[in-house]
């Protein structure tokens, strides 16, 4: 079992996202259907389409980074299929290493205060969000 899926399983029944330390700061994910807190700090959306039933005031947002989104052609092909998702993180990934100066940006934010990386899927733990946060959290 991926040693991430197995870390994501466990902290799934304590709590309803998960945050890793980073260097000095903090990143986390977390699904933009979740009232926004006080602990989230930079809330960053990164899904390419906007969330179903959430109005731009309540999702409290300081930025959406659509290009952190996998492409379209991607999206539709995975389809939230737990069995295609060891496919979707390695095609995913190829398409983040072409967006570093996005990457880089959120890699700072997160030395200077709590970033969370906001996402609508269903699953928690087979999503872009979850593939990415990994990304940000290795060392370059």
């Amino acid at each position: 079992m991926n040693c991430l899926v197995f870390l994501l399983n466990i902290i799934r029944f304590q709590s309803r996202y998960f945050a890793i330390n980073f260097r000095s700061g903090l990143m986390k994910i977390k699904r933009i259907y979740e009232k926004p807190s006080s602990e989230d700090g930079y809330r960053v959306l990164i899904d390419r389409l906007w969330p179903r039933g959430i109005r731009k005031e309540e999702a409290a947002l300081n930025e959406w980074k659509k290009e952190l989104a996998p492409s379209n052609e991607l999206r539709k092909w995975f389809g939230h299929q737990p069995e295609r998702f060891e496919e979707f993180k390695k095609q995913y990934v190829e398409e983040l290493n072409k967006q570093s100066a996005a990457l880089d940006q959120l890699r700072q934010l997160s030395t200077d205060q709590e970033v969370t990386l906001l996402y609508a899927a269903k699953d928690e733990l087979h999503n872009n969000a979850v593939v990415l946060l990994e990304l940000l959290t290795k060392a370059k």
